[in-house]
């Protein structure tokens, strides 16, 4: 056995063994690199409250939970599996001599709801607790609620870097806090800010050469993703030499692989370790003397309104950053250097997962636990009641809760089975395809098997072909899920009305790999619409595929991965699937409608019969317009669309509906109003009457349109329509002008030698309003402006008149225009 290490959480170890012999709970707060994850269970095993029992040791990663068991294995001179085991998803190693067991978050769940009251386990501990995963939360939630119904001597130790404590503490009835301060070495901070329109890949691979150049130190890089890590290694790829090391490690990884950047780099070789998020806490990468951090972490955001999740690239939060620079000061001084402002704020602690996740799962075990609400568990912070509704309309629809919410026989097989509810879904109802379906779920589970291609065919093809340790441990998952599923034999209902997805599957004796994919996404069936690569889904939204993908001359896919914007989002895994089945699935969910509508480009109503799901359109066959009040309908919201000037009034019907809304200004009630938001409003009333059978706006007169308007004014004020409001005036020359009604007012456009001998200026209304004159030159061309036209006899005339006589020598331009002869010639007759 190795002598264990005197790390510095060894000092606290007897007050948390004293607080755990007095009470149930407690809490530690540790620092990076304190020893908790590898003392803690260690010191307790041989607890008198333990006696012979387990401890489970909870980690969030598979990568935390391998290198913790290891570590503890290592100290104890054992190998994995003897004292000190693991439990994860497609890895177990333990033995009948395991007393402690790492356990992931997600294989936990699902150990503590198949045995509630965790039978030979003593206490539970849940390390790195400030990460505040899904899984994580609702684990502690269980174990609190089969601590006060079932097992009262069970011991619950919550474990972390950066928490607050006493908030936890309180969850756990007011738990004693132990703390240890850690021994953390000096961290020289520093900030090299990256301009906005730089790539982060870039950012990094300047700030890594440079640092190279300044330190002989191993360096961990932190980068939001994947992709990022990728990019960046290619970029450095000409760096890698007998004494450099480029090592990626992401969560996908083959363990291998992983391990190549976490264990100790051979001597004389400095390593570059880029790393996701994965790397902040819960491992030591040796060897690390200064941090490069991006600033940037990717999450998953679910959106309740869409039942999608999309990964966000967000900033890290305060504490997130504070942890990564602390990965820099584990073994000796270090450095960090941030890609960032040092004046750019940062939240304080990185947003629970609980609060942006998809509840589905969550609702069907609480369901399945006897808890019809989950908000009434002991959460740290309760679940959304948006993402709750959500979650359970979507089980309801799966075919997994009853009315109540109860779990249905098939939602009890499913919560069976390792996967998400909608890929459970899937494998029951697959019926003699579950091999395949097995192997579809897997693959959309661990992400990175069988490629980066969007056609799932494609990966399933190399995933099926892969031999590497990872591929091997999946397919060997498959097979237990498939048998899992396939044991029991499904209770479901008939096919039809309003019959599950997987209902409906029920007689199919092989489904093809979409139509098994569209067993668990009923709502992203999604029919090609508009421009190459372009869909949408049943649910509304849009999805794109890119243009070099096979996939973007498909006309039906199934979607299981979409990111990205409502309109446009990015599609990343579909696979094809025919219209028969889609027609067989769906019998009870297909509906056909007729759907009248007004085609904008063409200026009439249509119709046509569509076969939908959901919000994707299956097909549409043009009928005949059907008579009566939904053509109507149809027609008046076309021509509300394009507004009132589609409507082809005629110079003679736009003049009336000037005047008409002169009068309704001037006068007010009772004449109507004649707005354009007015008239739109009310089509039904004053114009579709005049209009019957008229579906087209080719179809509609000029002459309809002015007898519609007329229709209007009530009859009591037809008469006074054109004293009030005339359309023509007579003007001493004996010609008959039209009146423009403006918004300003009427005016009258007239040549000023028209009105020679007129002493009193023209009004209408009864005489009441004076036109405005707009007076004109023998060319049309205007003069003056008035409404006072005997003060312009009287004045300006006299300036007025030099101008003309120089500009028109033939007209006649007397001195005293209001006793002169009117005239619409060059000169008065008999001159």
């Amino acid at each position: 056995m190795t002598p264990r290490p005197i790390l510095p959480v060894s000092d606290v170890l007897p007050q948390l063994r004293a607080a755990l012999a007095e009470g149930p709970n407690a809490v530690l707060v540790a620092p990076p690199g304190a020893g908790k994850t590898t003392l803690v269970p260690l010191d307790l095993l041989d607890t008198p409250w333990l006696g012979t029992r387990k401890i489970l040791l909870i980690e969030p990663r598979r990568l935390a939970a391998r290198a913790a068991a290891r570590r503890m294995a290592e100290i104890l001179g054992e190998d994995v599996g003897a004292t000190v085991g693991w439990r994860m998803r497609l890895d177990t190693k333990v033995s009948g001599r395991t007393r402690i067991e790492v356990v992931t978050e997600g294989v936990f769940t699902r150990m503590i709801l198949g045995a509630p009251d965790l039978p030979d386990v003593g206490a539970v501990i849940f390390d790195e607790f400030h990460e505040r995963s899904l899984d994580g939360d609702f684990s502690l939630a269980l174990a609190l609620d089969v601590q006060s119904a079932l097992r009262e001597d069970l011991r619950l130790l919550v474990m972390s870097a950066t928490l607050d404590g006493a908030r936890v503490a309180a969850l756990l009835g007011d738990a004693p806090v132990v703390e240890s301060l850690g021994r953390a070495f000096p961290v020289t901070v520093s900030y090299r800010d990256r301009p906005g329109t730089q790539p982060i890949e870039d950012a990094v691979a300047e700030a890594v050469r440079a640092t190279l150049t300044e330190t002989t130190d191993s360096l961990l890089v932190f980068l939001p993703g994947q992709r990022e890590i990728e990019r960046v290694a290619e970029r450095l790829g000409s760096l890698a030499s007998p004494t450099l090391l480029v090592a990626p490690l992401y969560g996908v990884m083959e363990a291998a692989a992983q391990d190549v950047a976490i264990r100790p780099a051979p001597k004389g070789v400095r390593k570059i370790v880029l790393a996701t998020s994965i790397a902040e806490t819960s491992i030591t990468i040796d060897g690390v003397g200064t941090v490069i951090d991006s600033g940037l972490r990717r999450l998953p955001l679910f959106e309740p309104a869409t039942g999608l999740s999309r990964l966000e690239t967000v900033r890290v939060s305060r504490a997130a950053a504070d942890q990564r620079a602390g990965r820099a000061g584990r073994t000796g001084p270090g450095r960090a250097i941030r890609l960032w402002r040092e004046a750019e704020g940062l939240v304080a602690f990185d947003r629970p997962e609980i609060l942006s996740s998809d509840l589905a799962g969550l609702v069907l075990d609480c369901a399945a636990w006897g808890v019809a609400d989950p908000q009434s568990l002991a959460f740290l912070d309760p679940p959304p009641r948006p993402a709750l509704t959500e979650a359970a309309a979507l089980l309801t629809d799966l075919g997994a809760l009853e009315a109540d919410g109860r779990p249905t026989p098939q939602g009890a097989e499913m919560r069976e089975l390792p996967l998400p509810p909608r890929l459970a879904a899937m494998v029951v109802g697959a019926g003699t395809s579950r091999k395949l379906a097995a192997d579809i779920a897997v693959l959309l589970t661990e992400r990175g098997l069988g490629g980066p291609d969007v056609d799932l065919e494609s990966r399933l093809r190399r995933f099926r072909s892969d031999r590497g340790a990872r591929a091997q441990a999946a397919k060997i998952l498959a097979r237990r899920i498939a048998g899992d599923s396939g044991r029991k034999g499904s209770v479901r209902g008939e096919s039809g009305e309003g019959a599950s997805p997987t209902q409906a599957a029920e007689t199919a004796e092989f489904l093809e790999p979409g139509a098994l994919l569209a067993l668990a996404f009923p709502d992203r069936v999604a029919v090609a619409r508009g421009a190459r690569g372009h869909f949408v889904l049943a649910n509304g939204r849009g999805g794109v595929v890119d243009a070099s993908s096979g996939l973007a001359d498909a006309k039906l896919l199934v979607v299981a991965e979409l990111q990205g914007q409502a309109r446009d989002g990015r599609i990343h895994a579909a696979l094809t699937v025919s219209r028969e089945s889609l027609e067989s699935l769906f019998a009870g969910r297909i509906t056909d409608e007729e759907v009248v509508a007004f085609d904008s480009a063409s200026g009439q109503v249509r119709a046509k019969r569509v076969r939908r799901l959901g919000k994707a359109t299956l097909s549409e066959t043009q009928i005949k317009v059907p008579e009566g009040t939904a053509a109507s309908a149809a027609f008046a919201a076309g021509i509300r669309a394009r507004g009132l000037a589609a409507l082809p009034f005629g110079s003679d019907g736009e003049r009336l509906l000037l005047r008409l809304r002169f009068l309704a200004a001037a006068f007010g009630a009772p004449w109507p109003d004649f707005s354009d938001d007015s008239l739109l409003a009310s089509l039904e009333e004053w114009l579709l009457p005049f209009l019957p059978g008229v579906t087209k706006l080719s179809g509609i007169d000029a002459g309809t349109l002015r007898t519609a308007l007329g229709a209007l004014v009530p009859a009591e004020l037809q008469r006074r329509l054109e004293s009030l409001a005339p359309s023509h005036i007579d003007v001493p020359s004996g010609s008959r002008l039209p009146i423009r009604y403006d918004a300003e007012g009427p005016v009258l456009s007239v040549r000023v030698q028209e009105l020679f001998g007129l002493t009193e200026h023209p009004a209408i209304a009864d005489g009441k309003l004076p036109l405005t004159l707009e007076l004109l030159s023998p060319a049309h061309r205007p003069i003056q402006i008035t409404r006072d036209l005997p003060g312009f006899w009287a004045g300006s005339w006299r300036d007025v008149r030099a101008d003309l006589r120089g500009r028109y020598p033939r007209h006649s331009w007397p001195e005293n225009p209001a006793e002169a002869a009117a005239t619409a010639r060059a000169k008065p007759r008999g001159t």
